[in-house]
């Protein structure tokens, strides 16, 4: 039996950044990551599956200076956004929101990032024990808090503070959290990853020269079926751009008029899957002209395997972690991720460093202040739009595509959504009159499902 003052259970952003974080203020941290196989990384690590964007303030919302990043994580600097509709589209180039990096975003290597946030917690004085699984945890506050960690190879490691950072599938988050919750607030409820994530599905393609676009990144909203379900490009390097979807989990494709949506085609039985969806997408795109399959051919040694990757993304409202009893919930264990923005490396990377810091110091009873006050506008904004965009079909798409153009050309303070760029636009009042309503419904941290309050501690 091992005693450290923190034990990390998940080895991704939110994992290494709480590690680095606590040894870098002189505790004792150790980080378990179970260790997946990847076709582009050497080493066992996590399992690095992401579309990998960021777009400019996100940098400040995780607390990384981008003068930091290895130039070899970074694939293609950004100039804007498009958002394609049925009929409809509109290039965005600025996110409306202070930064200091100077372009839109950038895409990256996930596992090169992950990588990097790895051995930068190990020059800390972390460490990161990968291919050794967390099988379960007794927690006993009898006399402050002392959690007894299970490993997979039959050893067991004690700590004072424990971090939940094992992502969107939270199967020992689940199993740790439910212990000190009544069962109708029970986390495998609230947090089971069949109802509360969606599915994302990726192909690393090389495009032709005429045709790849460095500079932005494309997203196809009303094209398929599910609340906030879209298919997207991200460039990559040498002409590779990840060619992905995300939808939400058990869709029936008995529920959908196979005619209002492109993606979707009269006999499908059932809804298509990642691959067929991808094909279909460059087929409207570019079958006209090209052979999907050899013009647009998937590219060895990149991806999880095979040039593909399949991984959940969490499609729910956070929440807040007991740190009375020493444990603190991080990154998409705790449904920061969101399948509405891309990505969730940013809320997980500050999440995770904030827990890690203030385990280190002893103050965690401090955590879920402090992760309201550095996400909670993130996290407001985002599910505030999708409680606006949740039920919406193709032809909603095309509107609120248009009205979204209509105010970026008439906007003269460099923001997105403001009232003055509201009323330039036919419906504009109207989408910025529900976006507000819904981020009212959200205030003083309301977008939390669980609340501190809950745990029985």
């Amino acid at each position: 039996m091992t005693d450290v003052d923190v034990a990390i259970v998940g080895g991704g952003p939110a994992g290494s950044a709480a590690a680095y974080a606590a040894a870098d203020r002189g505790a004792d941290a150790v980080v378990y990551e179970k260790g997946v196989p990847r076709a582009d990384r050497e080493r066992l690590g996590p399992d690095s599956t992401d579309a990998a964007g960021f777009l400019d303030y996100w940098l400040e919302i995780a607390d990384i200076d981008f003068a930091d990043i290895p130039e070899d994580v970074v694939e293609q600097e950004l100039v804007d956004a498009e958002f394609i509709g049925p009929d409809e589209e509109v290039v965005v180039d600025r996110t409306g929101i202070d930064a200091d990096y100077d372009h839109f975003g950038f895409t990256f290597h996930r596992a090169k990032f992950d990588d990097w946030l790895r051995d930068r917690a190990d020059a800390a004085g972390a460490d990161y024990v990968a291919g050794t699984a967390v099988k379960d945890v007794d927690s006993d506050l009898s006399n402050g808090h002392e959690h007894t960690l299970h490993l997979g190879d039959g050893e067991t490691v004690t700590a004072e503070y424990l971090v939940l950072a094992d992502g969107p599938q939270r199967q020992v988050t689940m199993r740790v959290l439910d212990d000190f919750l009544p069962a109708e607030k029970a986390v495998s409820n609230l947090l089971n990853p069949r109802s509360a994530n969606h599915i994302a599905y990726q192909e690393y393609r090389r495009f032709p020269d005429e045709l790849f676009d460095a500079d932005s990144m494309k997203f196809w909203w009303g094209w398929m079926p599910g609340e906030t379900a879209y298919p997207w490009v991200f460039p990559n390097r040498n002409n590779v751009a990840r060619v992905g979807l995300t939808m939400p989990i058990g869709l029936d494709v008995d529920d959908y008029d196979a005619s209002e949506w492109r993606l979707l085609r009269e006999d499908d039985d059932r809804i298509p899957a990642g691959t067929e969806y991808i094909r279909r997408l460059l087929e409207e795109l570019y079958g006209d002209e090209y052979d999907v399959e050899t013009d647009f051919p998937l590219v060895d040694g990149h991806g999880k395997s095979k040039s593909t990757e399949t991984y959940a993304i969490s499609s729910t409202r956070p929440i807040e972690s007991p740190t009375d009893a020493g444990i603190a919930v991080v990154g998409g264990a705790m449904g920061t991720t969101s399948a509405f923005h891309e990505g969730g490396d940013h809320v997980a990377h500050r999440t995770g460093k904030l827990a890690g810091g203030l385990a280190a110091e002893g103050r965690l009873e401090n955590y879920n202040d402090a992760w309201h006050d550095a996400i909670g506008d993130e996290i407001k904004r985002n599910v505030a739009m999708a409680d606006v965009v949740g039920d919406y079909g193709p032809a909603d798409w095309d509107k609120t595509i248009r009205v979204t153009r209509q105010m970026l050309e008439a906007s003269d303070n460099g923001k997105i959504i403001s009232k003055s760029n509201a009323r330039s636009a036919a419906g504009g009042l109207k989408l910025y009159s529900q976006y507000r309503r819904a981020k009212f419904r959200y205030r003083k941290g309301k977008y939390a499902q669980l609340r501190e309050s809950d745990y029985t501690v």
